[in-house]
């Protein structure tokens, strides 16, 4: 038994080294978004996906790049237009004629199959071509024609949108949202990590990155990931915070009553509780926390909870809710053993 827990203590050790390297070689790039950095490690290393969202100019595609020339797994970029056909991304049959005259179909894969999938500017995209993400994002596999054909492992979407340009786009629907782990906000740097950005960026020097993890090595970090302990505790809190966000539930609180249309679905619940995993195995601990369920609390719901018009007049975004809602839930009470 001790054996056992020393050797999982020293995996989750060498696990947050992992992470700290990880870290290192990701802001030989990237000046600052410590906050973006971290939840875009917890996605992969449990198996989410991410919505990143900033204006222009935050070098949102530059940190996925980056991202992926440190791991050493297949990377590809989408490029999302409105002429962009759902054969574009998963791929399409192509008639090929052998030299015997015999003529048959052969699948051409897309640029879906890969490990790390940006699709960048995805709500510039009609919703015919948003869809055919979201097999691939909840099964991970895609169908064309009669056939099924899985992806490769790891897979992650990281998908990037302009949060105030309207014009053109087409929002993403619900149900496709629901499936992104976090909705990551990107936002504009300090004076001095600005000053830092156009000191390095503005050298005739070409950074050079070195890889990290294995795509079978996040594979393994993965299931590690995923067997880190979650208490009862944490579970009640977890259920009760995500249940608290639905207005027609009777553990609401009156300012989601008034204020919210809808709220988030089991799904959040379980991307807090993975979520809270990854913050706590990069940190080599064994078990959840709930100030880890905290920490990723906005990401996740931010794009599961609708707020009405009586909220935007208050000035109330969906932020300020989730954070009155952690300031008013309270942790479930730790029961006592009687002798």
């Amino acid at each position: 038994m001790t054996t056992k827990t020393r050797s999982l203590g020293d995996v989750l050790q060498e696990f947050s080294q992992f992470r700290q390297t990880m870290r290192q070689e990701l802001q030989k790039v990237i000046v600052g978004q410590d906050e973006v950095i971290e939840q875009l490690f917890a996605a992969i290393f449990t198996r989410g996906h991410c919505l990143l969202e900033g204006v222009p100019g935050l070098a949102k595609t530059l940190m996925v790049s980056t991202l992926a020339r440190i791991l050493d797994v297949k990377f590809k970029r989408i490029q999302f237009t409105p002429d962009l056909m759902p054969s574009d991304i998963t791929g399409t049959n192509v008639l090929e004629e052998e030299e015997t005259g015999r003529r048959e179909f052969r699948f051409v894969e897309g640029p879906i199959f890969t490990n790390i999938l940006l699709a960048d500017e995805i709500n510039r995209t009609p919703p015919k071509t948003q869809a055919a993400l979201l097999q691939a994002m909840q099964e991970r596999e895609v169908s064309v024609g009669m056939k099924t054909f899985s992806l490769p492992a790891p897979f992650l979407t990281i998908a990037t949108q302009n949060p105030i340009e309207q014009e053109g786009t087409y929002p993403l629907p619900e149900a496709q949202l629901d499936r992104f782990m976090f909705n990551i906000k990107v936002g504009y740097p300090s004076a001095e990590e600005e000053e830092q950005i156009l000191a390095s960026t503005t050298r005739n020097e070409k950074t050079e990155v070195n890889q990290v993890l294995s795509g079978r090595a996040i594979v393994n970090l993965q299931k590690l990931v995923s067997s880190v302990a979650v208490s009862e505790y944490i579970v009640k809190y977890v259920a009760r915070l995500t249940r608290s966000t639905r207005p027609r539930d009777e553990s609401a609180p009156e300012m989601v009553r008034e204020l919210v249309d809808w709220g988030a679905g089991p799904r959040a619940g379980q991307f807090l509780i993975n979520g809270g995993k990854a913050l706590a195995a990069m940190e080599g601990r064994f078990s959840v926390a709930v100030e880890d369920i905290r920490k990723i609390a906005v990401p996740v719901l931010r794009h599961r909870i609708s707020t009405n018009f009586q909220a935007q007049a208050a000035g109330m975004t969906t932020e300020d809710v989730i954070e009155k809602l952690m300031e008013t839930i309270p942790e479930p009470e730790i029961a006592k053993f009687t002798t």
